[in-house]
């Protein structure tokens, strides 16, 4: 356990290293590892010999991310189905500068792991290129690719304007309102013509397969779930942030814990992300903000 009182810079820094090894990983509780082992390299360190701590732990963090990342790589590749992040829901006193939200994770998965490092400790924690490439072991310059090669590839996912939670959240409980009670008109409107949702199921519990794109994909498959919600309807935990972006928390038809987040743009959904893989949700229920 990290001893928060004999180490009080380590502590002070840990929430941010917690944030930058899960964006890496995807997962809270392999962030929360890498963090403690991180931890143990930090204790056993000769302080006097670094200069700068924070970039020091950062470096750690992320060399520790990578190692991990080709293991990780090699598993979602037998994943069943549409892989997203274990969703966290957003304190209020979330840092402002980190604006990676789900959709952004979700196309962090697409690049090489040295392409995802560069571009988060760049674009993201603020880091030089100097800093980037001793954390990486690689040249400046080859920082300065990797990370203009992970723009140019998740360009659409950044956010291109901010919402506001309130307003989010609104969205998100007439999309839950039109959604469970089978209005389809309702429902169509808060739709993009190109919406595309993604259901994580993990082969765990039942779960749409492949992404549905497509609007008409999207309300057919909501039509066909309308019996199921009268028939079992979903008990609604609460609506909330999940990684930026507004939803809600529900128990569904046999006590399936699940989220859905929504992302939306230009006053409509573009984006649905629902996750159902248990192992994903176990801290939901009992730790709902972290």
């Amino acid at each position: 356990m990290i001893d928060e009182q004999s180490e009080p810079l380590f502590s002070d820094l840990c929430p941010r290293l917690v944030r930058l090894a899960y964006r890496m990983l995807g997962s809270v509780a392999d962030a929360e590892d890498v963090v403690q082992d991180a931890w143990l390299r930090w204790l056993a360190a000769d302080k006097e010999t670094v200069r700068e701590p924070t970039a020091f732990l950062r470096t750690i963090v992320t060399r520790l991310c990578l190692n991990q990342l080709k293991s990780a790589r090699r598993r979602r590749e037998t994943y069943i189905g549409p892989w997203l992040p274990e969703p966290i829901f957003d304190p209020d006193d979330a840092d402002a500068a980190d604006d990676v939200t789900l959709p952004l994770m979700v196309a962090l998965e697409r690049l090489s792991p040295l392409e995802r490092a560069a571009f988060l400790l760049h674009d993201v924690f603020g880091m030089t290129f100097d800093m980037v490439a001793e954390a990486i072991g690689r040249e400046p310059a080859t920082c300065r690719k990797l990370a203009s090669r992970a723009r140019t590839h998740i360009h659409e996912a950044r956010p291109r304007f901010a919402l506001g939670k309130e307003e989010g959240l609104r969205f998100a409980e007439a999309f839950f309102t039109a959604s469970r009670t089978g209005d389809m008109t309702a429902l169509r409107a808060m739709l993009a013509k190109d919406v595309v949702a993604y259901a994580d199921g993990g082969g765990k519990v039942p779960a749409t397969p492949e992404p549905l794109v497509g609007i008409e994909a999207v309300i057919a498959r909501h039509a066909e779930m309308a019996a199921t919600f009268i028939e079992h309807p979903s008990r609604l935990v609460r609506y909330v942030l999940i990684d930026g972006l507004p939803g809600f928390v529900t128990i569904e038809s046999g006590n399936v814990v699940q989220t859905t987040a929504l992302h939306i743009g230009d006053g409509k959904i573009i984006g649905i992300y629902v996750t159902r893989n248990p192992d994903k949700l176990q801290r939901v229920m009992t730790d709902p903000i972290h």
